[in-house]
């Protein structure tokens, strides 16, 4: 209406009131379990649909399996911290948030990249979808590869987060070193979760570039592959096929050379870079 006005009030007092909702078990409808601990923290469905896609799409994925909405079950995100997660609840619901390091703010976090936060950053950013941040976070890793791998942050990796640095041309460590550190990542995780490092890694591992091996480095690794098949046959196949018929595929990023990889002859039948 023409005659009708808006009366705003104290937005700092509204922010206040709001974070006392953040993680309130009495008044919340929604429990997620966060990090490897499973810390359960407490939440509102219809906040969190309002504000956040994601969520929204989270809880609508959910009725449609169940065929109901059913309150007492909880959402379980492994691949987050507690710290991260409740920040980025306070943002829901307040539009503010006390930036940290530890925090998921895009920006911020990428001016305040390291090797002890980066995976930390790059797995909060795939489950919020934040590509800016999720680019910023591998190219970081590209630069600093090897530091990368070696840090605890690394282990701790989610499948899903391992699989996109995998991805990356710009590694810059030879694939004979990142073969090594996928199997001491699919070990580690094969304790936390219980189950055979064989299945942990079988979507990392079939990032690894087998054709930018000789055919001396491929046999050795079949051989220890047949005391226990972590590299899946089909990845053989792929690199026997280059190395008969010195023939790359253009559309196959497995058989592009990364930045760090040491050179050996038969490269210059491979791609140095994505099409």
């Amino acid at each position: 209406m023409a005659n009708e006005k808006t009366m705003k009030g104290n937005i700092e007092e509204f922010a206040v009131q709001m974070k006392r909702l953040v993680n309130n078990k009495e008044q919340s409808d929604i429990k997620f379990l966060i990090g490897s601990n499973r810390k359960p923290i407490y939440a509102h469905r219809c906040i969190l649909a309002n504000r956040c896609a994601v969520f929204k799409a989270m809880f609508q994925d959910q009725a449609q399996r169940a065929g109901v909405v059913d309150n007492t079950v909880p959402f379980v995100l492994a691949d987050m911290t507690p710290d991260i997660f409740l920040a980025v609840m306070e943002f829901i619901y307040t539009n503010c948030v006390t930036l940290t390091p530890k925090i998921l703010a895009g920006h911020y976090l990428i001016e305040n990249l390291a090797v002890h936060n980066v995976c930390e950053c790059l797995q909060a950013s795939i489950v919020f979808a934040q590509n800016e941040l999720k680019d910023a976070c591998i190219l970081y890793i590209d630069e600093h590869t090897e530091d990368v791998f070696k840090s605890k942050g690394f282990a701790e990796l989610s499948e899903e987060s391992l699989v996109e640095t995998l991805k990356s041309d710009g590694l810059t460590m030879d694939e004979s070193k990142i073969l090594k550190y996928i199997r001491d990542w699919a070990q580690v995780n094969s304790v936390v979760l219980k189950k055979p490092y064989v299945e942990i890694g079988k979507k990392a591992v079939k990032q690894i570039r087998l054709t930018l091996f000789t055919p001396e480095e491929i046999e050795k690794i079949e051989v220890e592959n047949r005391k226990e098949p972590f590299v899946p046959i089909e990845c053989f196949s792929v690199a026997w096929k280059f190395h008969a018929t010195k023939k790359s595929d253009s559309g196959n990023p497995l058989m592009r050379v990364r930045k760090g990889t040491d050179s050996r002859e038969h490269h210059t039948h491979l791609l140095t870079e994505a099409p």
